[in-house]
């Protein structure tokens, strides 16, 4: 077996042992990256392969999985004004997030904790518990209250336990921390956990296979985490290092001008958000990217400003007509997922080529404004 890479802290840069259960940097309690640089295959040498994320076998650190639901290789669709969408809300879960959990499931298995725990307004919640189902490893997700019926649902279906937080997104994340620092506890976090980028990364990856070798002008990408922004930048540091693009996208951040703490740190010019800033937090459609205070934060704008890009808010009623739009084309996707769509549908790229990714299937919560989803 493949020795695992070790973690080290961004911020200051303390280390990690590759089959440590920390979580977090123990010095700063900050999210941690993964100590892998790695050189993915050329164009040519893909074909044959299994028809999968795992085709990037030399990008991933687990890759040989010992389980898959078949993950990744998702449809890429014309829509219009030279704009295409990848069609994530086709993986095994309904969304993008099964590209890193299933990473985080691998991992787990491999460090073989007491139990593992995640924390989700929704979608990584239902892919880690299916995929710790797969796996056999028992997994507690805390959600807060107000999460789609449908998600904590479909999370107690893959037979994972359920613990409703009072509160918001944050509550719950606190919540899941709070155990995840008791001991043989295995913290399946899609934001502090590094694997799960490396998961994410596949979307660009795969882009740049169906495109021939190239990628879009412009990737336009759903903020609240960061979890697919960032798993893009790496994907697109990896392509280029290697001398298998010639020019790097520009990154457009997306966030729902509900909450959007990383527009307004992008508007000031600001590296990071300040510690005493106020996010104001009003009610969303988009509840997946609803992230007050995201602990990449410094991250995800340093990627959007390296690649030439920048951050974009829509409003309510921007959100429901994008979905409205999509399904009028066939595609139906919940309100966090057509947020890209949403930002650009009316032209604003001119005549640059662009990707945007669906990322959740309208099923896991309905139209928004509709019953349940007022």
């Amino acid at each position: 077996m493949t020795p695992l890479p070790d973690c080290y802290c961004p911020a200051d840069g303390t280390r990690v042992a590759a089959r440590s259960l920390a979580w977090c940097c123990p010095v700063c309690r900050g999210p941690l990256d993964l100590d892998f640089a790695p050189t993915p295959a050329p164009l040519k040498s893909l074909g044959g392969r299994v028809n999968s994320m795992w085709r990037y076998a030399e990008t991933l650190p687990l890759a040989t999985p010992s389980f898959s639901l078949g993950e990744g290789r998702t449809p890429l669709v014309p829509l219009k004004n030279g704009i295409s969408a990848k069609l994530d809300f086709l993986l095994p879960t309904l969304s993008f997030k099964d590209r890193g959990a299933v990473l985080l499931a691998e991992l787990a298995q491999r460090l073989e904790p007491r139990q593992v725990v995640a924390d989700s307004s929704g979608n990584a919640g239902t892919s880690i518990a299916a995929y710790c189902a797969r796996a056999a490893l028992p997994c507690t997700v805390y959600v807060p209250e107000g999460t789609s019926p449908e998600k904590i649902e479909q999370i107690s279906a893959y037979r994972a336990r359920v613990q409703v937080v009072d509160g918001d997104r944050e509550a719950a994340a606190s919540a899941a921390r709070e155990v995840a620092d008791e001991p043989d506890v295995f913290y399946a976090s899609h934001v502090f956990n590094p694997y799960f980028l490396h998961g994410t990364k596949t979307y660009a990856h795969e882009l740049w296979e169906d495109l021939g070798g190239r990628l879009p002008d412009v990737l336009v990408l759903p903020v609240g985490n960061g979890t697919l922004l960032l798993g893009a930048a790496l994907a697109v540091a990896e392509l280029y290092t290697s001398g298998l693009i010639d020019r790097r996208p520009a990154l457009y951040a997306v966030q729902a001008a509900a909450v959007a703490p990383l527009a307004h740190a992008w508007e000031e010019g600001a590296d990071d958000l300040a510690e005493d800033a106020a996010t104001p937090v009003a009610p969303t459609f988009a509840e997946g990217v609803a992230i007050p205070r995201p602990p990449r934060a410094r991250q995800i704008l340093r990627a959007v400003r390296d690649s030439g890009g920048t951050f974009l808010t829509v409003t309510e009623d921007q959100i429901r007509h994008a979905q409205q739009d999509l399904a009028s084309q066939g595609l139906y996707v919940e309100p966090t997922g057509v947020v890209g769509w949403a930002a650009v549908r009316e032209g604003l790229l001119g005549a640059r080529s662009a990707v945007v990714p669906l990322c959740g299937a309208g099923l896991k919560t309905g139209l928004a404004g509709g019953p349940g989803n007022p």
